[in-house]
């Protein structure tokens, strides 16, 4: 006899469809075939700059850290051709710290995680009161982690209230819906949290893979997953939501097979970072090294540029 949580999964299955598990990885096994070359290459590589969040997630983070992380976000190259990234992704406690560095009205956006991230597990008025102050801190974007236990214990009412309520208290800001789908373990059921989520957020708000802070995070199996989730979202509502993969992605090559997956799901309207990211700050120097190497025909031994904060 089915548990009130398996049979809750089997009713929102029924909804939305289930996923075709060997579809989607001979799908995306043809991704890793592609091929960029010369000039779409370094469109691509340039593209995948503007994508990144820069992230610093350490106990020992402090505001001349973060000033440091706004300098390189800025301007990630000494090529002036390479383009900045799309935003920082700090703490709660650093944010005021990055909004000093970069201004009232910078272009280069601040996100926070925030909700207890990464493991959500605190009382829903401590995670809000956490999103209120990233925001009153001066947070453009936030973070947040479902409550992966109401999920998979089938309580998909109280995942979907508790991402209302940040939704609400984010006000302006941008939220970034954090799945964590190591721990969600099948592609039915990333599905099913993907659209969890979409139903209650806004256009240009974001679903995300991965903390970044588990063994399992983004691959283009999972990410191609969300991206056909947000595809018949869209066909279904006209709403069009964003997506992050996050953690794993440190290869420029990655990146391009990412975005090669982004075009032929979603189309070129995602082709930008208001509607895609990469939470991957390790991928950046690589993103700059490909892009040397185009510019001069030569490699740049990797210790020639600053080390990203985080392989987040």
């Amino acid at each position: 006899m089915a548990t009130p949580g398996q049979a809750a999964f089997r009713r929102l299955l029924h909804e939305i469809g289930p996923v075709d598990f060997v579809g989607i990885e001979e799908r995306v096994a043809k991704y890793t075939t592609r091929s960029l070359k010369k000039t779409s290459k370094v469109q691509g590589l340039k593209m995948a700059v503007s994508m990144v969040d820069l992230t610093t997630l350490e106990g020992k983070d402090t505001p001349g850290k973060v000033a440091s992380l706004c300098a390189k976000a800025l301007r990630p190259s000494d090529d002036a051709a390479v383009p900045s990234v799309a935003a920082v992704c700090v703490y709660p406690a650093m944010v005021r710290h990055a909004r000093r560095t970069l201004g009232p009205a910078a272009a280069l956006r601040i996100a926070s995680v925030a909700t207890a991230f990464p493991s959500g597990q605190a009382p829903l008025r401590t995670r809000l009161a956490e999103v209120r102050a990233a925001v009153g801190d001066g947070a453009d974007e936030i973070d947040m982690v479902i409550n992966r236990g109401a999920f998979l214990s089938g309580e998909f009412q109280l995942v979907q209230d508790e991402i209302a309520a940040v939704r609400e208290t984010c006000g302006a800001a941008t939220l970034k819906v954090i799945l964590e789908v190591s721990e969600l373990e099948t592609y039915d059921a990333i599905r099913a949290a993907s659209f969890l989520a979409m139903r209650v957020l806004r256009p240009g708000d974001f679903i995300k893979t991965s903390t970044g802070k588990t063994s399992g995070n983004a691959t283009l199996g999972n990410n191609q997953v969300m991206l056909e989730a947000i595809r018949d979202f869209y066909l279904d509502t006209g709403t069009a939501i964003a997506m992050k993969p996050a953690g794993g992605i440190r290869s420029a090559k990655q990146a391009l097979q990412f975005l090669i997956a982004v075009k032929e799901t979603l189309g070129d309207e995602w082709l930008s970072h208001t509607r895609y990211r990469f939470g991957a700050s390790a991928l950046l120097n690589d993103l700059v090294r490909q892009l040397e190497k185009e510019r001069t025909g030569a490699y740049q031994a990797p210790y020639y540029f600053s080390e990203a904060a985080d392989s987040y």
